[in-house]
C-alpha cells in the first residue's frame, strides 16, 4: 500500500506542476516588455521563490544543501536553465499550441532516454498509453497552423533538456533538486540580464512577471522535484502532456484565441491517455 500511495503522490504533484506551467502562454501573452526582460524578469522571481522553498525544506541545513549539490545536480541545473530559457524565447517565436506540441514529445524522449541510459523498463499501460498521446498530439499538430521557424527549433531544444533532467533527477531520486532547480533560474537571470530593460517594466507587467515566476516556474518546478522522484520518467513526461491541453484552454477562454477542431480533437485524445495511465496500479514491465 505504501508504493501505491507514493506514486499517487508522485502522479498529483506531477499533475500540479503541469497545472502551474501551463498558464505560461496565457501570462506571457500580457506583457508588453521584451524577451530578455521577460526571461531575467521570470527567472529573478522564480530563483527568490525557489531559495524561500529550498530553505523552508532544509531549515538550517540550507546552506548544506547548496554547498553540496554534485555533478547530478549541477546537471540537472544546467538542463533545466536551458529548458525554461528557449522555453520563454520560443513563445516569442511562434504560438502557445505549437511550443507545447513539440514539448509533448518529451514522453517518448524521457523513455526512450531512460531506457537506454538507465536501462528502465515501460510497462505495457504506458507504453499504450504515449502511443494514445502521441496520437493526440498529430492530430493536434497537423491541423492549421503548423509548426515552424525558429520557435520550434528552440522548442525542440528545450523538450530535450527537460527529457534529460526528468531522466537524471528520477535516477538520482535520492537527493532532492529543489537546489538545483533553483540554481538553474540564477543561470538563467545571469545570461539574460545584460540583454534586458528592467526600466520598460510598469506596474502591469511586474505583475504578471511575478505570477510567472512564483506560480508558474516557482510552484511547476518544486512540485516536479517531489513528484519526479515517486514515479518513473516516462510516467512524468507523460502526466506532464495535461500542460498540451490546459495551455491552449486558458489562451482560449481568456483572450478568445480559439483552438482549431484539430487542436480540441488531439487535446481530448491526450487527457485520455493521461488518465489511463494514472488510473491502473502498478504491473510489471514487459520481461520483467
Amino acid at each position: 500500500m505504501s508504493e501505491i500511495g507514493s506514486r499517487r503522490r508522485g502522479q498529483v504533484f506531477v499533475a500540479l506542476a503541469a497545472l502551474a506551467w501551463s498558464s505560461a502562454g496565457v501570462l506571457q501573452r500580457e506583457l508588453s516588455v521584451g524577451t530578455a526582460t521577460q526571461v531575467a524578469g521570470r527567472a529573478v522571481v522564480a530563483a527568490i521563490a525557489l531559495f524561500a522553498f529550498v530553505a523552508f525544506s532544509e531549515g538550517r541545513g540550507v546552506v548544506r544543501a547548496f554547498a553540496s549539490m554534485g555533478r547530478a545536480e549541477l546537471a540537472v541545473a544546467v538542463l533545466t536553465a536551458i529548458a525554461s530559457g528557449t522555453f520563454i524565447v520560443a513563445l516569442n517565436h511562434t504560438t502557445v499550441a505549437n511550443v507545447l506540441f513539440m514539448q509533448a514529445v518529451a514522453p517518448i524522449a524521457a523513455a526512450l532516454i531512460a531506457w537506454v541510459a538507465l536501462h528502465e523498463s515501460v510497462s505495457r499501460r504506458t507504453s499504450i498509453a504515449m502511443a494514445v498521446a502521441l496520437a493526440g498530439v498529430g492530430l493536434m499538430i497537423g491541423g492549421p497552423g503548423g509548426s515552424h521557424g525558429l520557435g520550434v527549433g528552440l522548442s525542440v531544444v528545450m523538450t530535450l533538456a527537460f527529457a534529460l533532467a526528468v531522466v537524471i533527477t528520477r535516477h538520482r531520486r535520492d537527493i532532492s533538486m529543489a537546489p538545483a532547480i533553483c540554481v538553474s533560474q540564477v543561470l538563467v537571470a545571469i545570461v539574460a540580464a545584460p540583454f534586458a530593460h528592467p526600466g520598460s517594466v510598469d506596474a502591469h507587467d511586474f505583475g504578471l512577471i511575478a505570477a510567472l515566476g512564483v506560480g508558474q516556474m516557482g510552484l511547476g518546478l518544486a512540485f516536479l522535484t517531489i513528484g519526479a522522484r515517486l514515479i518513473p520518467a516516462a510516467e512524468v513526461a507523460l502526466i506532464t502532456l495535461l500542460e498540451v491541453v490546459l495551455g491552449p484552454l486558458w489562451v482560449w477562454l481568456a483572450l478568445s484565441e480559439r483552438p482549431s477542431t484539430a487542436t480540441l480533437a488531439g487535446g481530448a485524445v491526450v487527457i485520455g491517455a493521461v488518465m489511463l495511465q494514472a488510473g491502473g496500479l502498478p504491473e510489471p514491465a514487459p520481461g520483467g
